[in-house]
């Protein structure tokens, strides 16, 4: 069974993310979605937030979990017996930020990454833009999938 990790903190889920989850789904038997927790970090949507937008757009697709995790992605491979780490690729600096860190984890552990390049349509989305037009109101709805736009009770 082949199962793959998405890693991420998805604050929130954006169309890039459900682009690259929808194609990369097709690739494994068991794609878990794992949302990364980080003391350290401010996030704009609590957790339960996060977990509950995704888990809505994927309600349907069996071979899809969303799950929670401390630590380091590829630490939580290991105890889980994951294989694979998925990650998208929007441009040349994600290339080189994401290609240090699955050396690293190669180093680590037997764990390979699968990179896919995300849609054109979706290549300039990212979680800090979302957030951005957000909190100064604009109009966010093109650039999230259908249930953060219904479950979005965030104080703007």
């Amino acid at each position: 069974m082949k199962r793959a990790i998405f890693p991420g903190s998805f604050d929130p889920i954006t169309s890039g993310h459900y682009d690259i989850i929808t194609r990369g789904v097709t690739l494994f038997d068991e794609l878990i979605i794992a949302i990364g927790v980080n003391s350290d970090k401010k996030y704009m949507f609590s957790l339960e937030q996060r977990k509950k937008f995704i888990e809505d757009s994927f309600k349907d697709n069996p071979k899809i979990k969303v799950v929670t995790y401390k630590g380091l992605t590829v630490d939580f491979c290991v105890k889980n017996d994951i294989e694979f780490i998925l990650r998208g690729l929007r441009n040349p600096a994600d290339f080189e930020f994401e290609k240090a860190i699955a050396h690293t984890n190669r180093a680590l552990a037997a764990i390979e990454t699968v990179f896919l390049l995300t849609a054109a349509s979706t290549s300039y989305i990212s979680s800090s833009i979302v957030r951005e037009v957000i909190r100064y109101n604009g109009d966010y709805t093109k650039l999230v999938p259908k249930s953060v736009r219904v479950n979005n009770n965030k104080e703007k």
